[in-house]
């Protein structure tokens, strides 16, 4: 009984993420550290759902959709590499090297979902001509409906089917092949971070990134303890940028005076 409810809760997190990521509220999102949260509370396993949670939100730094662009939907990975994990066992790797193809193939019905949704809109613009307030309400409603499908479908699926049809994979596949998903899950926050790195001023500060090396590796300085030497840091930088940035209008504002009196 227990686990139907969790099921029913699962789906009903999908749908609510798709609500929440399109209408501008951006409670949850579909960040992965805001699910695998979520998915702590229904199931009750917060370290598995925190861990899973926290590697997908290190992949998807540095990926975002810009306009009608469609990207993996990382909440989706997320909530299905959880429910794999804390229902099969398997260790986090694996769960979320199962995860993240679910989380690719939602980009293609998130393309597809919008192609039809094309056809909504131009059906609420005629509604809004026409002065039909209420029947638009009505296609506005049927729209997030058909939103929120690209979310449900693959996690419904992956409730109704994806524990059974795992446990009978991974009692099929040879062990060489389960460790080959678990290192390949525990790479994929490394490739985030790669990511991240490549569109941020990295030779700029490359001081501050040994630093934070030295201190977690060799230090074994937890991450929290370097973050917040990191927060500090940035703290500084931009204190700094600021006073410049001051100085510099002010320098300007007197040439332009002294010109003035010249004159």
């Amino acid at each position: 009984m227990l686990e139907i409810l969790q099921d029913i809760l699962i789906i009903l997190l999908a749908g609510y993420m798709t609500w929440d990521n399109g209408s501008g509220v951006q409670v949850i999102g579909s960040w992965p550290v805001c699910t695998g949260f979520i998915m702590g509370l229904i199931t009750g396993d917060w370290h598995t759902s925190l861990v899973i949670g926290g590697t997908l939100q290190l992949m998807s730094l540095g990926v975002t959709a810009l306009g009608g662009a469609s990207i993996p939907e990382y909440g989706v990975a997320t909530i299905v590499s959880i429910f794999i994990a804390t229902r099969t066992g398997v260790s986090t790797g694996e769960a979320v090297a199962v995860g993240l193809p679910v989380g690719m193939l939602t980009l293609q019905l998130d393309v597809f979902v919008k192609y039809v949704n094309t056809f909504f809109a131009h059906w609420e613009q005629k509604l809004l001509h026409q002065k039909k307030f209420s029947q638009m309400q009505v296609a506005y409603i049927l729209s997030v409906f058909i939103w929120s499908l690209k979310y449900v479908i693959p996690v419904t699926a992956v409730v109704i089917f994806g524990a059974p049809l795992v446990n009978l994979v991974t009692k099929a596949i040879p062990t060489w092949f389960t460790t080959g998903l678990e290192v390949a899950g525990n790479m994929l926050p490394v490739l985030g971070v790669g990511l991240l790195l490549h569109y941020m001023p990295v030779k700029k500060h490359l001081s501050f990134l040994i630093a934070g090396f030295v201190l977690s590796a060799y230090l074994n300085l937890p991450i929290l303890g370097v973050a917040l030497l990191g927060a500090a840091a940035g703290y500084i930088i931009y204190r700094n940028e600021t006073e410049k940035t001051k100085n510099a209008s002010y320098c300007l504002e007197n040439d332009m005076e002294g010109d003035d009196f010249d004159e």
